[in-house]
């Protein structure tokens, strides 16, 4: 079946996000539309579209007259999004103790058991994946869509730093955390909840320093998405 514009400009967006999240475009390089056009098979009208939604979204920067450019992995901008993330966790626990049912909870807790605290043979981008889709299902238990839109968008902007994160092998401590959390929620003790999870979610500036460091060194070891194909 052919694909709409609507279509192909949201295949378009999710490839492009693929490509920015992982940064298959190097921090501040300028993206060459052209190439990306050829690349995904569209015309520039989807892709400029998809552009503009990533630029909106935080995930690239436009300058006029020059074009789109990857964000930079900027230490600052990185750890205030740290900061967002944990308030938005933070002020959905209360939510959550008040509107989750029991079973919810429960549900939470085996997909903790089904998952593991070791690490396994799973890739980082895996164990960022398992990590995010916990405290999704985390935020989802406050019934605040827009919290948990908002959250999403924070986690895309900051997986790669998370990447880097998962490769300092603290999976077992990180899963006590959640289930610490977890069983807070249970016993509706909000506070012992947040207390946790404020924990949890904290990165000092250098801690994200060193982390953004580390990152660039893979970045530019890794295949260049933006060379001709």
């Amino acid at each position: 079946m052919d694909e709409t514009p609507d279509s192909i400009v949201d295949r378009v967006y999710e490839e492009l996000k693929a490509m920015t999240v992982a940064y298959g475009f190097r921090p501040g390089e300028r993206i060459n539309e052209g190439r990306i056009a050829t690349r995904l098979g569209v015309s520039r009208t989807p892709l400029r579209e998809a552009l503009n939604r990533l630029k909106t979204e935080g995930f690239l920067r436009f300058t006029p007259g020059k074009g789109f450019f990857c964000r930079e992995l900027d230490p600052r901008e990185i750890f205030q999004l740290y900061e967002l993330r944990k308030a938005l966790e933070l002020a959905a626990v209360p939510l959550a103790v008040a509107r989750a049912r029991d079973e919810e909870i429960a549900d939470l807790a085996a997909f903790l058991d089904a998952t593991g605290p070791e690490d396994g043979d799973r890739s980082m981008a895996e164990l960022t994946d398992l990590d995010e889709t916990f405290h999704h299902r985390l935020i989802a238990l406050a019934r605040n869509d827009e919290m948990a839109r908002v959250l999403d968008n924070v986690n895309a902007r900051i997986r790669f730093v998370r990447w880097i994160d998962m490769g300092a092998g603290g999976r077992p401590a990180t899963q006590g955390e959640h289930r610490a959390v977890v069983a807070a929620l249970a016993a509706r003790d909000a506070a012992a909840a947040i207390a946790v999870l404020e924990t949890h979610i904290d990165r000092r500036l250098d801690q994200i320093t060193a982390a953004i460091r580390e990152g660039l060194a893979q970045i530019y070891l890794q295949p260049h998405l933006d060379a001709a194909p």
